[in-house]
């Protein structure tokens, strides 16, 4: 399988700082969406800084389109396409001023094309002042506007309101259908992950805690709702991690259909990633 982007053992540590990186690695395959996951503070942005050099890395390798990524590197940068959480458009500038930059900056930036993504996301080109929205669909549209290989996004669907949403990732599947371009897609709206992401990546506290197919988690991951006594009976090398509640505790399996053969007196629910992603982060283990 051909990657698109590779990074491995990517570390970084910021001083005066507890938090670090720690030997983040992952590969995204060409055509494929990878959905990357953790609460506030857990390392996305500060990975996603790394591969792209804005932040200097300790240690690691980050490999894009199978060259190292580097400073010197401009030839790399032509082919990918960022979003992050915030595009601070300046008070006087408008979508056609904007382009004029780009023009400048990407040599495969695309005129007509931009204008399509101003249209179709209802953005007037002598406009400026924009909301948050207008300015995540605009940074969208530039980001899209230079036939990049590769997409960057850091919490790209933010301040979209559903509608939008929903077109947003339809140009997303759009954009990888040709099987050779890919996307790393941040994103605390896990069910936007769930309708259009391959992969999905959970990080915490700086580091990979799994990174799996999203089918796998959708439809191989559980979640048993047990009683206290069927909680005691459980083999403890079954679980992943476990809640209590109330009145039962919500144990997350790795594989569902095993359980509920094993267990046939239990309930053992599909899990969503948002509840994956709660119960590794508030869980315990035994």
């Amino acid at each position: 399988m051909s990657m698109i982007l590779e990074v491995k053992d990517l570390c970084k540590q910021f001083p005066k700082s507890e938090f670090k990186l720690d030997n983040v690695s992952f590969s995204i395959p060409k055509g494929s969406i990878m959905g990357f996951v953790g609460e506030n503070g857990c390392g996305k942005t500060t990975t996603m800084n790394c591969i792209l050099g804005t932040i200097i890395k300790d240690s690691g390798s980050v490999r894009i389109f199978g060259e190292e990524m580097t400073d010197a590197a401009t030839h790399i940068r032509d082919d990918i396409g960022v979003v992050f959480d915030s595009f601070p458009v300046p008070v006087k500038s408008t979508p056609r001023k904007l382009a004029n930059a780009m023009r400048c900056i990407f040599k495969n930036w695309d005129d007509q094309l931009f204008n399509e993504y101003l249209e179709r996301f209802k953005l007037k080109p002598d406009t400026g002042n924009f909301s948050r929205g207008m300015s995540m669909k605009l940074a969208l549209a530039i980001a899209l506007s230079h036939h990049p290989k590769l997409l960057i996004f850091d919490e790209a669907t933010s301040g979209l309101d559903p509608v939008i949403r929903d077109e947003v990732l339809d140009i997303f599947l759009e954009f990888v259908s040709n099987g050779e371009n890919s996307i790393l897609l941040s994103s605390h709206i896990t069910s936007d992950l769930e309708k259009v992401a391959d992969y999905i990546m959970f990080m915490q506290e700086g580091k990979v805690v799994f990174t799996e197919e999203k089918d796998v988690l959708k439809y191989g991951y559980g979640i048993m709702r047990l009683t206290a006594a069927q909680f005691d009976a459980l083999d403890p090398r079954e679980m992943l991690t476990y809640r209590r509640r109330d009145y039962q505790t919500d144990v997350l399996v790795k594989n569902r259909t095993a359980m509920v053969a094993k267990y046939p007196d239990t309930v053992v629910d599909l899990a969503t990633i948002e509840e994956i992603m709660l119960l590794l982060v508030k869980g315990e283990s035994l």
